[in-house]
């Protein structure tokens, strides 16, 4: 009983802590595009870096025959989500700051909140409802089509965020099905195989500096993602997606302190009624469970 109290709260920590330090990947991302490497090569070194990152502490838990899925299929498809949406995410940082791309980027919590209730049967009550289409009113505050010619990199940031609602969906069906760290591992290893059967076309040989950079995003994405599917291991997703709203706050800093961006009043605004709502479906979540 005390350990079905505790759960959910675990499952927030996680998924705050998780929040607090994905952004670091974007810095790094922006980066190595400033510097000429491709997109794609980016998010190769991403994914297969944290295979190998991964690979010891899943052999130790599941041992050799537990590194490959029961189901492939099922997780190449997952890992192809994670794959889409990174690749979308970091092509959209070429045209956008970090925190504006990360806002309209936001839309992905919304369709996670939809998807759970149209793909996984969690219940989502009409106040819910009504919170995900302001939300989607926040989101087109952000972007402003018509108002403006809308930037190429609004379309990416759309585009990532939809497949990782798509990731996070297929991340909460597999839950408890298999330890985090050789679910972790076995997403890694099959984006990675993905990517390494087109990377040799667009390779760039990366300097040492870019070398750490790498291994640094690795850790960084790896380890990150790790405390997301532990946290979706405690909570539901319609409680949980609302929380990735908190990385905003450490994207802004990071984006003004390497890159010098801010985001302008529209974007503030946005984000403050995708906040507002998140904060709005977290509750009535908590109120239905």
């Amino acid at each position: 009983m005390n350990m079905q109290v505790k759960r959910p709260i675990m499952g927030v920590a996680l998924m705050l802590g998780a929040m607090a330090v994905l952004p670091g990947i974007d810095v790094i991302a922006k980066m190595l595009g400033q510097q000429g490497i491709p997109v794609l090569q980016v998010v190769w070194a991403r994914l297969a870096l944290g295979a190998v990152l991964t690979l010891p502490f899943a052999w130790r838990i599941a041992g050799p025959r537990g590194l490959w899925p029961a189901r492939p299929w099922y997780h190449s498809l997952r890992a192809a989500f994670l794959v889409a949406a990174t690749f979308c995410f970091f092509l959209s940082l070429k045209w956008l700051p970090i925190a504006d791309a990360l806002a309209i980027f936001f839309v992905q919590p919304l369709i996670v909140t939809v998807l759970s209730a149209l793909v996984l049967r969690e219940r989502v009550g009409p106040r819910r409802w009504a919170a995900v289409a302001v939300g989607f009113v926040g989101t087109l505050i952000i972007i402003r089509p018509g108002l403006t010619e809308v930037n190429p990199g609004a379309w990416y940031a759309l585009a990532a965020g939809a497949n990782l609602a798509c990731y996070f969906i297929m991340t909460r069906a597999i839950s408890g099905q298999a330890h985090a760290m050789v679910t972790t591992f076995q997403t890694s290893l099959l984006g990675g195989l993905i990517l390494s059967a087109v990377i040799g076309w667009i390779w760039v040989w990366p300097s040492p500096e870019q070398w750490a950079l790498f291994v640094g995003l690795a850790v960084i994405a790896t380890f990150g993602h790790l405390m997301i599917v532990r946290a979706y291991d405690h909570a539901e997703a319609s409680l949980l997606a609302p929380l990735a709203y908190t990385e905003m706050i450490t994207s802004v800093a990071l984006g003004w302190w390497f890159f010098g961006d801010f985001p302008d009043a529209y974007t503030f605004l946005g984000v403050a009624i995708l906040i507002g709502c998140a904060i709005y479906i977290s509750m009535r979540s908590r109120a239905a469970s």
